[in-house]
C-alpha cells in the first residue's frame, strides 16, 4: 500500500502543540496503533489553508463528468452566501428620479429594497433612440473609494495617460461613468450599483464591511446579533452574501425594465467588483456573458472581508467559480498583481474546460500584465470588444472609447431633500436585517417540514453543502492491521483506517467476536478509541454486551483525539489561520471546521464497513449501527444526515447541544451554518426515516425531528438520560 506523505513540518508541529489544550477528561487506557509520540499520517494536521493559498482548478475529464461538478459547487456556493435558500424577494420598490439627458443617453437615479428596508442605490444609463429590445450590462466596481461618485485628480489621469492606461484628460478622471457612457453609447442599458458602504450605500459602515478586525464583547450573544459573530456564522450571514444578495436584486430590476433583452444580460467589474462578477454569474442563470477583470486567479482569492465567506471556497476557488459559467461567454484580465500568472496558471485550465464543453472560442484572456492592478481604458477596451461580438451590437472592432462630459457627484448622488437618506452606519439596522434573514429562512424550513421529501430538498442540500462530503464521496478506504490480541470469545486489533482519496489516516480499535452476528456497530465518544476501554483496559460493559450479542465493535480516534494528540486530550478549540484578523470566514471559507471533519471520520468508517469485501474469514456485515455520546452525539447526527441509509441505526445522545447556543467561532464544536437547517433537531431529522435512539433532549424528541420523523411512520425510542447500556441494549435487540 502507497503511504500518504506526511505533511508536518518542525513549525506546524510546535504549533499544533499549542493548539492541542488540554480538556478535563481523563483518557482511558486505549491500546495504540501507532508507536508512542507518532502521529497519523493526515493531511488535515498541516496548517489550515487561507487565501492567499494555490487554488488550482482540474477540467473535468468529460462533459458527462462535468454537472454533478458543478451542481455541488454551486450549492456549496448559495449556501456559504446564506442563499440556500434565497431569501424571500420581497417588492423592490424602485425609485427612480432625477434624469439627466445627454445627446445619446440619459442617465437616472435609482434606489431601491433588496430587502425590507436594504437600500441598493446606483445609476441607470438608458440609450436614446433605440428600438426593440437592447442588452444590459450590470456593472460591480471594487475597492475603490466612492467609486461611482468619485473623480481622479488632473496630476493622476495625466500619469494615467501618460502610460497609456487611460486616452481623455476629461472623461479619464471616472474611470466608472467612462464605461457606462461608452456601453450606452453602444446601444445597452447599464446598471452601476454601490457596494456597501460606499457613495450612497450608507447603511453600514465602511469599519464594518471591509476593515472588520476584532470580535467585540457585545457579538457574544445568541440574540439580536450582528455580522461578523458566531450566531451571524451559525446562521450563514455574512457581507459577502448581503453583497451577493444585492447583485442578485440587481438583476431583477434591470429584467424589469421593459426594453431589456433577457437573452443578453452581462455582468463586469474589477478587482473586488471581479469578486462579486464571477459570483453572480455561477449562482444566477440569467446572466449570458461575464467579464471579471483582475480577479480570477490561482493565487490570492479576495482579502476583504467583503470577498470572503464561511464555506465559500472549501476544495474550490476563483478559477472553477470561473468555470461554472461556462460555456457561455466569458472574459477575464490580468495586471501585475495576483493574476500575473493567470496566462500559464488557470487559464490553459480553463480553456480546456470550455473546449471539453463544446466552446474553445467562448473564453478569453485579455492580457495587461505590465499594468498595475486597474480597470483602465486597455482592459475596458478588451470587454467592449468581447461585448459587442457576442451581443452583436455592430461596432468596429475593436471598440475604443470616446472622450465625454463627465456629471459631478451632486448630479449623481440619489439622496436629496425629496428623496432622503437613510440613517448611517445604522446598527440597529443591522440587527433587524439580519433578524429578518433569520426569520425568513426559519418560515422556508418549516414550510418544507410538510414532507420528508421537501425538506431533503432544502435542509439536505444545505447540510451537504455544509458537510462537504455524503457516503458516496467518502472516498476509498483501506485497512492496515497494527496489533491483533485472542481476548477469549472475541478478537481485539488495533489498526489504521486510511482514507486514500482525501489522505485521511484513522487510528482504529476493533472488537471482533469469534461468532459474528453480521452486525457492526461504531462507538464513539470525546475520548476516541478509549471509549471501548475500562482505565484498566478491559472492555467496557455495555462494549462487551454488544459483542457478546455477535456484534463486530469498531472504536476510532477521530481528527485531534487520542493518537492524534501528545498527550491523549483532545482538543478544545478550533484551529485559526495566521491571519490577525477576527473573521471566521479567513478561517472556515477554505477549511472544514474540525466538527465537519471528525463527521468526515464517521462517513470513513460506515464507508469502510460498506465497501467490506466479503471472503469466507470475514464476511460482508448484514447491518451498520453507530453510536455517539457526548460531543461526539452530534457529530453522528451530521453523518446520518448525510449518510442515510447507510447507517442503520444510530443511537445519539445530543447532551441538549445547540450549535445556535456557541458564542465564539473558535469553539471546538463550532460549525458554520450550524444553526441555519434546524439546527441539531434538523440533523436528526433528516435521518428519518432510519431507526433512532435519542438520549439528551428530555421526556421526547425535538419538535422538527418529530415532526418529520412522524410524517415518515417512522418511531423514535427516547431514553430521559444518557444511560449507555440503554442503547447497547437498544442496538443487540431485534
Amino acid at each position: 500500500m502507497k503511504a500518504v506523505r506526511n505533511p508536518m513540518r518542525p513549525h506546524a508541529v510546535a504549533a499544533l502543540a499549542a493548539f492541542l489544550v488540554a480538556s478535563s477528561l481523563a483518557p482511558a487506557a486505549a491500546p495504540r496503533a501507532l508507536p508512542e509520540g507518532q502521529l497519523p499520517n493526515d493531511v488535515r494536521l498541516a496548517p489550515p489553508k487561507d487565501l492567499n493559498g494555490y487554488f488550482p482548478f482540474t477540467p473535468p475529464k468529460s462533459r458527462d463528468a462535468w454537472p454533478a461538478r458543478a451542481d455541488f459547487a454551486r450549492r456549496q456556493m448559495s449556501a456559504a452566501l446564506g442563499l440556500l435558500p434565497m431569501p424571500t424577494k420581497t417588492p423592490l420598490n424602485a425609485v427612480v428620479h432625477g434624469k439627466i439627458e445627454k445627446d445619446e443617453y440619459t442617465v437616472e437615479k435609482v434606489y431601491f429594497e433588496s430587502a425590507p428596508g436594504f437600500f441598493v442605490t446606483g445609476n441607470l444609463y438608458r440609450p436614446k433612440g433605440r428600438t426593440g429590445k437592447v442588452p444590459a450590462v450590470l456593472f460591480a466596481h471594487g475597492h475603490w473609494k466612492d467609486a461611482r461618485l468619485s473623480e481622479g485628480t488632473e496630476d493622476a489621469v495625466r500619469k494615467e495617460i501618460s502610460i497609456g492606461a487611460e486616452r481623455f484628460e476629461e472623461g479619464g478622471r471616472s474611470i466608472f461613468q467612462s464605461m457606462c457612457v461608452q456601453l450606452v453609447r453602444m446601444g445597452c442599458v447599464v446598471w452601476q450599483w454601490d457596494m456597501m458602504s460606499d457613495s450612497d450605500a450608507i447603511q453600514l459602515s465602511a469599519l464594518t464591511v471591509h476593515r472588520f478586525a476584532k470580535q467585540r464583547p457585545d457579538m457574544g450573544k445568541t440574540e439580536n446579533w450582528e455580522l461578523f459573530s458566531a450566531q451571524a456564522e451559525a446562521n450563514l450571514q455574512s457581507i459577502m452574501g448581503l453583497q451577493t444578495l444585492n447583485a442578485v436584486r440587481s438583476l431583477d430590476f434591470v429584467l424589469g425594465l421593459a426594453e431589456v433583452d433577457p437573452a443578453r444580460i452581462a455582468i463586469t467589474g474589477a478587482s473586488g467588483g471581479g469578486t462579486q462578477s464571477m459570483i453572480l454569474a455561477a449562482i444566477d442563470p440569467r446572466v449570458t456573458l461575464s467579464f471579471p477583470a483582475v480577479m480570477v486567479s490561482t493565487a490570492m482569492q479576495g482579502g476583504c472581508t467583503c470577498e470572503n465567506a464561511s464555506l465559500l471556497r472549501i476544495g474550490t476557488g476563483n478559477i472553477e467559480f470561473a468555470a461554472l459559467f461556462a460555456p457561455k461567454p466569458q472574459g477575464m484580465t490580468t495586471a501585475n498583481d495576483w493574476t500575473k500568472e493567470m496566462f500559464t496558471k488557470g487559464f490553459p485550465e480553463l480553456k480546456q474546460h470550455y473546449a471539453t464543453l463544446g466552446a474553445p472560442n467562448n473564453v478569453m484572456l485579455h492580457r495587461g500584465e505590465h499594468f498595475p492592478h486597474n480597470y483602465n481604458a486597455v482592459s475596458r477596451s478588451g470587454f467592449y470588444t468581447l461585448l459587442n461580438q457576442h451581443f452583436k451590437l455592430g461596432a468596429k472592432a475593436p471598440v475604443i472609447e470616446r472622450d465625454y462630459e463627465r456629471l459631478k457627484r451632486d448630479q449623481l448622488t440619489v439622496w436629496d431633500s425629496a428623496h432622503p437618506a437613510p440613517k448611517a452606519d445604522d446598527i440597529d439596522f443591522e440587527r433587524r436585517l439580519l433578524r429578518w434573514l433569520r426569520e425568513d429562512s426559519e418560515k422556508q424550513l418549516n414550510a418544507s417540514a410538510s414532507s420528508l421529501d421537501s425538506f431533503r430538498k432544502l435542509a439536505g442540500n444545505g447540510v451537504e453543502a455544509i458537510i462537504g462530503r455524503t457516503l458516496a464521496s467518502a472516498g476509498s478506504v483501506e485497512w492496515e492491521l497494527k496489533h491483533k490480541t485472542d481476548r477469549g470469545s472475541f478478537v481485539e486489533m488495533t489498526g489504521l483506517l486510511r482514507n486514500q482519496t482525501h489522505g485521511e489516516e484513522l487510528p482504529v480499535a476493533w472488537l471482533y467476536p469469534k461468532k459474528w452476528s453480521g452486525r457492526a456497530v461504531v462507538w464513539l465518544d470525546d475520548t476516541g478509541k478509549a471509549a471501548l476501554f475500562n482505565a484498566d483496559g478491559s472492555v467496557k460493559p455495555e462494549v462487551k454486551k454488544l459483542v457478546d450479542a455477535g456484534a463486530t465493535v469498531l472504536g476510532a480516534d477521530l481528527l485531534f483525539q487520542g493518537e492524534f494528540t501528545k498527550d491523549g486530550q483532545p482538543a478544545k478549540q478550533n484551529r485559526v489561520v495566521a491571519n490577525p484578523r477576527e473573521f471566521a470566514g479567513f478561517t472556515y471559507g477554505y477549511n472544514h471546521a474540525l466538527f465537519v471533519q471528525r463527521t468526515h471520520d464517521v462517513l470513513t468508517l460506515v464507508k469502510y464497513l460498506r465497501s467490506y469485501e466479503a471472503s469466507a474469514q470475514h464476511p460482508k456485515p448484514s447491518s451498520v449501527d453507530v453510536a455517539g455520546f457526548g460531543g461526539a452525539g452530534p457529530i453522528v447526527a451530521a453523518a446520518r444526515a448525510v449518510a442515510r441509509e447507510g447507517i442503520d441505526r444510530a443511537a445519539v445522545d445530543t447532551g441538549g447541544f445547540r450549535f445556535s447556543k456557541l458564542t465564539d467561532y473558535r469553539d471546538v464544536n463550532f460549525l458554520p451554518g450550524g444553526a441555519k437547517y434546524g439546527d441539531v433537531p434538523g440533523l436528526l431529522a433528516l435521518g428519518a426515516p432510519g431507526k433512532l435512539w435519542l438520549a439528551g433532549e428530555g421526556a421526547g424528541a425535538p419538535d422538527l425531528a418529530k415532526k418529520i420523523y412522524g410524517g415518515a411512520n417512522a418511531p423514535i425510542t427516547i431514553s430521559a438520560r444518557p444511560d449507555r447500556a440503554a442503547a447497547a441494549q437498544w442496538l443487540v435487540s431485534p
